[in-house]
């Protein structure tokens, strides 16, 4: 057994599993100590898993040895080699935007930036679909069709135009589907017109928003099902979250894509349409014939 790879080129993502995505694989492989050592290593984005194998075992309340025995399940040679994987996961989720633009790869400069800019993002939609968690999926998009439920939305500075996207196609098919303001100021007359009947979907990429973290943990707190469309490596909401949808996100820029996560919003319409096909059509046929009669609708 060797080492998994853990130092991909600055500005990279490669294909390794995220120590979080191996902990959640193995979770039903594991025992209860373990489990808990699990909970620890995945609280604050990891970083307790970069503290020593004493203080990381006193944190969990378990063994030293449990310690061990859990990077070996998750396929490490030892602890040192997870801290390492660790390491690697958090340095790509950190990563500053300057720094990603710097060390763009030189390889393929002569390609046109349009075709390298088309080969990532299909190159992020591959990886995204191939880690989907299909079952959450379905979940939320059972939840957005669902009669009766008040679909709220909000996204981060740059996020915020796919919550818009979403909440403008939703509306068309839905009803009760408000996109939160831009000014985080205004958002808590938002919660207080949400609860048990409601759902939040969140959009948050790396340079996560604290503000959108305290929108979530709020809305949780009164009972509204959160959800959340994030990078790979997760934002802080996703401790709030009772859905987490992940995709990739690199580019050769200093900015991140959100080609896949627009492809999930999209995919997301398309199936709340086919749970709802009567009331979306009703409500489709609505809006044409209000946008047909009314004069003001009308094209001058």
């Amino acid at each position: 057994m060797t080492d998994r790879p853990t130092e991909p080129p600055a500005g990279t993502q490669t294909d390794r599993p995220l120590v979080r995505d191996l902990l959640e694989e193995r979770r039903g492989d594991l025992t209860a100590a373990e489990r808990k050592l699990a909970e620890v290593l995945t609280e604050d984005s990891l970083l307790s898993g970069l503290q020593s194998i004493t203080r990381v075992a006193e944190i969990a309340a378990v063994s030293t040895p449990t310690v061990i025995r859990l990077a070996r399940k998750l396929g490490f040679d030892g602890f040192p080699a997870l801290q390492d994987a660790i390491r690697a996961d958090l340095a790509a989720r950190m990563q500053q935007p300057l720094a990603k633009l710097e060390a763009a790869p030189e390889a393929g400069h002569g390609a046109h930036v349009v075709t390298r800019f088309a080969q990532g993002a299909a190159r992020n939609i591959d990886r995204t679909l191939r880690r989907l968690d299909v079952a959450a999926f379905d979940a939320i998009a059972q939840d957005l069709a669902a009669p009766g439920r008040a679909v709220h939305l909000a996204g981060g500075r740059i996020t915020r135009s796919l919550a818009q996207y979403l909440a403008d196609h939703l509306r068309l098919i839905r009803a009760d589907v408000r996109l939160l303001e831009p000014a985080p100021a205004l958002w808590p007359q938002a919660v207080l017109d949400m609860g048990d009947a409601s759902t939040l979907v969140l959009f948050d990429i790396r340079r996560y928003d604290r503000e959108i973290e305290t929108l979530a943990r709020h809305a949780a707190g009164r009972g509204t099902r959160v959800v959340l469309l994030t990078d790979i490596w997760g934002s802080p909401v996703e401790r709030h979250a009772a859905q987490t949808l992940r995709a990739s996100v690199e580019a050769q820029s200093s900015w991140d894509s959100t080609v896949a996560l627009l492809l999930l919003a999209e995919a997301l319409v398309a199936e709340v349409q086919r749970l709802a096909p009567g009331p979306s059509a009703a409500r489709l046929d609505a809006l044409e014939g209000l946008a047909g009669a009314t004069p003001m609708f009308r094209p001058r």
